[in-house]
Protein backbone atom coordinates (compact mmCIF):
# COMPACT_ATOMS: atom_id res chain seq x y z
CA UNK A 1 0.00 0.00 0.00
CA UNK A 2 1.46 3.43 -0.83
CA UNK A 3 0.83 6.36 1.30
CA UNK A 4 -1.91 7.53 -0.99
CA UNK A 5 -3.69 4.46 -1.31
CA UNK A 6 -7.44 4.84 0.11
CA UNK A 7 -8.65 2.09 2.95
CA UNK A 8 -10.59 -0.40 1.71
CA UNK A 9 -14.53 -0.11 1.03
CA UNK A 10 -14.37 -2.53 3.82
CA UNK A 11 -12.17 -0.80 6.79
CA UNK A 12 -14.24 2.41 5.35
CA UNK A 13 -17.55 0.92 6.20
CA UNK A 14 -15.84 -0.69 9.73
CA UNK A 15 -14.71 3.02 11.19
CA UNK A 16 -17.68 4.99 9.19
CA UNK A 17 -20.63 3.90 6.95
CA UNK A 18 -21.34 1.03 8.69
CA UNK A 19 -20.96 2.00 12.61
CA UNK A 20 -23.50 3.22 14.50
CA UNK A 21 -23.51 4.46 18.01
CA UNK A 22 -24.09 1.71 20.66
CA UNK A 23 -26.90 1.95 23.20
CA UNK A 24 -26.45 -1.98 24.24
CA UNK A 25 -24.10 -4.20 25.16
CA UNK A 26 -22.97 -7.85 25.14
CA UNK A 27 -21.33 -8.80 27.65
CA UNK A 28 -17.93 -9.71 26.13
CA UNK A 29 -15.04 -7.77 28.43
CA UNK A 30 -12.59 -5.73 27.29
CA UNK A 31 -8.79 -6.34 28.35
CA UNK A 32 -6.68 -4.55 29.82
CA UNK A 33 -4.13 -5.17 26.39
CA UNK A 34 -6.95 -4.04 24.30
CA UNK A 35 -7.23 -0.89 25.99
CA UNK A 36 -3.67 -0.03 25.98
CA UNK A 37 -3.44 -0.83 22.16
CA UNK A 38 -6.42 1.25 21.84
CA UNK A 39 -4.33 4.13 23.54
CA UNK A 40 -0.90 3.60 21.89
CA UNK A 41 -3.14 4.32 18.40
CA UNK A 42 -4.82 7.44 19.98
CA UNK A 43 -1.67 9.03 21.17
CA UNK A 44 -0.46 9.16 17.10
CA UNK A 45 -3.29 11.71 16.74
CA UNK A 46 -2.06 15.18 16.05
CA UNK A 47 -2.44 18.28 18.19
CA UNK A 48 -1.44 21.91 18.23
CA UNK A 49 2.74 21.38 19.13
CA UNK A 50 2.16 17.59 19.97
CA UNK A 51 0.41 18.88 23.18
CA UNK A 52 -1.62 16.01 24.04
CA UNK A 53 -3.95 17.14 26.67
CA UNK A 54 -6.62 14.50 26.47
CA UNK A 55 -6.50 12.25 29.66
CA UNK A 56 -8.69 9.09 29.96
CA UNK A 57 -10.45 7.04 33.29
CA UNK A 58 -11.45 3.74 31.48
CA UNK A 59 -14.30 2.68 34.03
CA UNK A 60 -14.13 -1.11 34.07
CA UNK A 61 -14.89 -2.76 37.38
CA UNK A 62 -18.83 -1.88 39.24
CA UNK A 63 -17.28 -0.01 42.04
CA UNK A 64 -16.10 2.99 39.63
CA UNK A 65 -19.25 2.52 37.46
CA UNK A 66 -20.70 2.93 41.02
CA UNK A 67 -19.01 5.87 41.50
CA UNK A 68 -19.75 7.49 37.72
CA UNK A 69 -23.82 6.16 38.06
CA UNK A 70 -25.09 9.06 40.52
CA UNK A 71 -23.68 11.79 37.93
CA UNK A 72 -24.91 10.40 34.43
CA UNK A 73 -28.55 11.41 32.82
CA UNK A 74 -31.78 8.87 33.72
CA UNK A 75 -31.33 8.34 29.93
CA UNK A 76 -27.39 7.11 30.10
CA UNK A 77 -27.37 5.12 33.10
CA UNK A 78 -28.57 2.03 32.74
CA UNK A 79 -26.56 1.61 29.30
CA UNK A 80 -23.24 2.81 30.87
CA UNK A 81 -23.32 0.40 33.44
CA UNK A 82 -23.93 -2.27 30.93
CA UNK A 83 -21.29 -1.54 29.27
CA UNK A 84 -17.95 -4.12 29.15
CA UNK A 85 -15.93 -0.06 29.55
CA UNK A 86 -17.24 3.64 30.63
CA UNK A 87 -14.27 5.91 29.24
CA UNK A 88 -14.26 9.63 30.75
CA UNK A 89 -12.39 11.35 28.06
CA UNK A 90 -10.90 14.72 29.89
CA UNK A 91 -8.23 17.35 29.48
CA UNK A 92 -5.47 18.70 31.53
CA UNK A 93 -5.68 22.31 31.87
CA UNK A 94 -2.16 22.46 32.94
CA UNK A 95 -0.86 20.35 29.93
CA UNK A 96 1.78 22.70 28.81
CA UNK A 97 3.57 21.46 31.68
CA UNK A 98 4.50 18.04 29.45
CA UNK A 99 5.78 20.56 26.57
CA UNK A 100 9.20 20.51 26.98
CA UNK A 101 8.86 16.44 26.49
CA UNK A 102 6.43 16.01 23.96
CA UNK A 103 7.95 19.23 21.69
CA UNK A 104 11.64 18.76 22.33
CA UNK A 105 13.18 20.69 19.76
CA UNK A 106 11.35 23.63 21.10
CA UNK A 107 10.45 23.28 24.86
CA UNK A 108 10.06 27.21 25.16
CA UNK A 109 6.70 26.91 23.74
CA UNK A 110 5.39 26.07 27.54
CA UNK A 111 5.52 29.65 26.98
CA UNK A 112 3.23 30.08 24.02
CA UNK A 113 0.19 28.80 26.62
CA UNK A 114 0.90 30.95 29.89
CA UNK A 115 -2.73 32.96 28.91
CA UNK A 116 -5.10 30.21 31.05
CA UNK A 117 -8.20 31.47 28.77
CA UNK A 118 -5.84 29.94 25.83
CA UNK A 119 -4.70 26.84 27.73
CA UNK A 120 -8.56 26.49 28.20
CA UNK A 121 -8.90 26.58 24.64
CA UNK A 122 -6.43 24.33 23.61
CA UNK A 123 -6.73 22.05 25.42
CA UNK A 124 -10.58 21.47 24.73
CA UNK A 125 -10.24 21.59 21.32
CA UNK A 126 -6.99 19.30 21.40
CA UNK A 127 -8.44 16.87 23.99
CA UNK A 128 -11.45 16.62 21.59
CA UNK A 129 -9.72 15.82 19.28
CA UNK A 130 -8.14 13.33 21.07
CA UNK A 131 -11.11 11.58 21.65
CA UNK A 132 -12.51 11.45 18.70
CA UNK A 133 -9.38 10.03 17.78
CA UNK A 134 -10.31 7.25 20.53
CA UNK A 135 -13.39 6.68 18.77
CA UNK A 136 -12.03 6.03 15.73
CA UNK A 137 -9.41 3.69 16.82
CA UNK A 138 -11.72 1.74 18.92
CA UNK A 139 -13.54 1.16 15.80
CA UNK A 140 -10.64 0.20 14.16
CA UNK A 141 -10.09 -2.63 16.69
CA UNK A 142 -13.13 -3.91 16.24
CA UNK A 143 -15.18 -2.38 19.16
CA UNK A 144 -17.92 -0.46 19.49
CA UNK A 145 -18.67 3.10 21.12
CA UNK A 146 -21.26 5.02 22.46
CA UNK A 147 -20.51 8.36 22.92
CA UNK A 148 -22.21 10.90 25.41
CA UNK A 149 -22.42 14.16 26.85
CA UNK A 150 -25.37 13.68 29.50
CA UNK A 151 -23.42 13.75 32.74
CA UNK A 152 -23.01 16.39 35.55
CA UNK A 153 -19.09 17.66 34.66
CA UNK A 154 -19.29 19.16 37.75
CA UNK A 155 -20.21 16.32 39.95
CA UNK A 156 -17.65 14.04 37.75
CA UNK A 157 -14.69 16.26 38.20
CA UNK A 158 -15.52 16.06 42.28
CA UNK A 159 -15.38 12.68 41.91
CA UNK A 160 -12.31 11.57 39.74
CA UNK A 161 -10.39 14.52 39.11
CA UNK A 162 -10.59 16.58 42.27
CA UNK A 163 -7.34 18.50 43.44
CA UNK A 164 -5.90 17.88 39.99
CA UNK A 165 -6.07 20.31 36.74
CA UNK A 166 -7.89 17.66 34.92
CA UNK A 167 -11.63 18.26 33.80
CA UNK A 168 -14.06 16.09 31.75
CA UNK A 169 -15.35 16.83 28.58
CA UNK A 170 -17.35 13.41 27.39
CA UNK A 171 -17.90 10.06 28.47
CA UNK A 172 -17.97 7.01 26.12
CA UNK A 173 -19.38 3.62 26.43
CA UNK A 174 -17.23 0.98 24.79
CA UNK A 175 -17.39 -2.83 24.08
CA UNK A 176 -19.03 -5.13 22.18
CA UNK A 177 -22.61 -3.55 21.11
CA UNK A 178 -25.82 -6.01 20.93
CA UNK A 179 -26.46 -5.15 17.76
CA UNK A 180 -30.32 -5.64 17.90
CA UNK A 181 -30.20 -2.35 19.82
CA UNK A 182 -29.08 -0.16 17.10
CA UNK A 183 -30.79 2.68 15.94
CA UNK A 184 -31.23 3.21 11.72
CA UNK A 185 -29.34 5.62 11.01
CA UNK A 186 -30.26 9.11 11.07
CA UNK A 187 -30.14 11.85 8.14
CA UNK A 188 -26.65 13.97 7.79
CA UNK A 189 -26.67 17.25 6.31
CA UNK A 190 -25.71 17.04 2.24
CA UNK A 191 -22.38 18.53 1.10
CA UNK A 192 -24.06 21.54 -0.04
CA UNK A 193 -25.44 22.37 2.70
CA UNK A 194 -22.35 21.53 5.03
CA UNK A 195 -19.74 22.89 2.51
CA UNK A 196 -17.89 25.15 0.50
CA UNK A 197 -15.35 25.01 -1.91
CA UNK A 198 -13.20 28.86 -2.43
Amino acid sequence: MSEHDALSDPALDQLFRSARSANAWTSEAVPESLLRQLYDLVKLGPTSANVSPARFVFLVTPQAKARLAPHLSSANRAKSLAAPVTAIIGYDLNFAEKIPELFPHNPGAKAWFADPELAAITALRNGTLQGAYLMLAARALGLDCGPMSGFDHAGVDAEFFAGTSLVSNFVCNIGYADHSGAFARLPRLLFEDACRIE
